[in-house]
C-alpha cells in the first residue's frame, strides 16, 4: 500500500497534480508515471492523461501521488516506486532488492543477440549477476530456442527473477553463486552487467535507494570485472563470446584485460550518447 503524506495539498485536478510534481523538482514523465500509477492505469499511457487532465482527482489518490513525489523528489527510482520497469519490452517487477534496469543494458542483449549462433541447437547462454532477470529473460525472450543459465550471489535478486520468469512463462534456469564459481558447461555466450563503481566515488551516494552489492567493486570499479574476464575463457566454446558492460570510463582497461587472457576480436560497442559502454571479445576457434 502506498504511504500517505502527511500534509497533503489539495489538488483539485490531474493537471493540479502534475503541477504539484513540477514544485518538487520531478521530471514530467516520472510525474506522469506515478500519477498513472496512482490512479491504478498503465503507466505509459500518458496519452490518456493528457485527454484527461482536467478530471477531479480524488483526495485519497491527490494524497497517496504526494507520498509518491515526495519518495522520488529524495533520490527512490521510478521503477521501485511503481514495482515496474520495461526493459527490452518485457514489463519487469522490480524492488530494492534488485538494480532498476537501465536503458543502456539494451545495448548488451542487441550485441548478445548477434553472436549467439543460429545453425547451433540450443545455444548456451549464461547471465551473471542477473538482479531481476532483465538480460536473461530478455535474451530467453528473443532467443527461445537457447538454454539460458542466470546466475546471482544474492538469493533475494534470484526470488525476483525467478518470479519475473515465472510470470512471463520463460523457461530461464536461476543458479545461485558468486560469478563462475560452481558452474560447469560450455558456453557461447557469456554476459555481464556487473558492479563497476569505484567504492569511493561519490556518485554512489545518489543510488542510496539501490543494493550497493550490485554497484560498487573496488578502489578502481573493476574488482568483479576481473574476476569474470579471468575464470570466463575456460567457460566458452570455441569462437564463445564473452560481453561486459562496464562504466564510461573503463573500456581501455577492460579491453586490456580481455586481451592479456587471450581472448580475441576485442571492441567496444556505445550506447545511444555515444559513451563506451560494452566490451567484449571471444575465444578463438582454434
Amino acid at each position: 500500500m502506498v504511504a500517505v503524506a502527511m500534509s497533503a495539498l489539495p489538488l483539485p485536478t490531474l493537471v493540479d497534480a502534475l503541477n504539484y510534481a513540477r514544485t518538487q523538482g520531478l521530471a514530467r514523465i516520472d510525474a506522469q508515471m506515478l500519477l498513472l500509477h496512482t490512479l491504478g492505469r498503465p503507466v505509459h499511457d500518458r496519452a490518456w492523461l493528457l485527454a484527461h487532465d482536467t478530471d477531479v482527482l480524488p483526495a485519497a489518490v491527490s494524497a497517496a501521488f504526494q507520498a509518491l513525489c515526495q519518495r522520488r523528489a529524495a533520490g527512490e527510482p521510478v521503477a521501485y516506486l511503481t514495482g515496474i520497469k520495461e526493459f527490452y519490452g518485457l514489463p519487469l517487477q522490480v524492488d530494492a532488492r534488485v538494480l532498476d534496469p537501465r536503458p543502456d543494458t539494451e545495448i548488451l542483449v542487441d550485441w548478445a543477440l548477434e553472436v549467439l549462433p543460429t545453425s547451433t541447437v540450443a545455444p548456451q547462454v549464461l547471465d551473471l549477476g542477473t538482479g531481476s532477470g532483465a538480460i536473461a529473460l530478455a535474451l530467453q525472450h528473443q532467443r527461445p530456442d537457447a538454454q539460458v543459465l542466470a546466475l546471482d550471489a544474492s538469493q533475494d535478486a534470484l526470488t525476483v527473477a525467478q518470479a519475473n520468469a515465472q510470470r512471463l512463462g520463460l523457461a530461464v534456469q536461476f543458479q545461485q553463486g558468486h560469478w563462475l564459481q560452481g558452474v560447469s558447461g560450455l558456453f557461447d555466450a557469456i554476459v555481464s552487467n556487473p558492479p563497476y563503481i569505484a567504492s569511493a566515488d561519490p556518485h554512489l551516494a545518489a543510488l542510496q535507494h539501490e543494493p550497493l552489492q550490485a554497484l560498487a567493486s573496488g578502489p578502481d570499479g573493476l574488482d568483479d570485472i576481473r574476476q569474470i574476464v579471468a575464470q570466463a575463457p575456460v567457460h566458452l566454446l570455441p569462437g564463445g563470446w564473452l560481453l561486459l558492460e562496464h562504466g564510461w570510463d573503463q573500456a581501455a582497461s577492460v579491453r586490456a584485460l580481455l586481451a592479456a587472457v587471450g581472448l580475441c576480436e576485442v571492441q567496444t560497442r556505445c550506447d545511444l550518447a555515444g559513451t563506451e559502454r560494452c566490451t567484449g571479445a571471444r575465444r578463438a576457434l582454434a
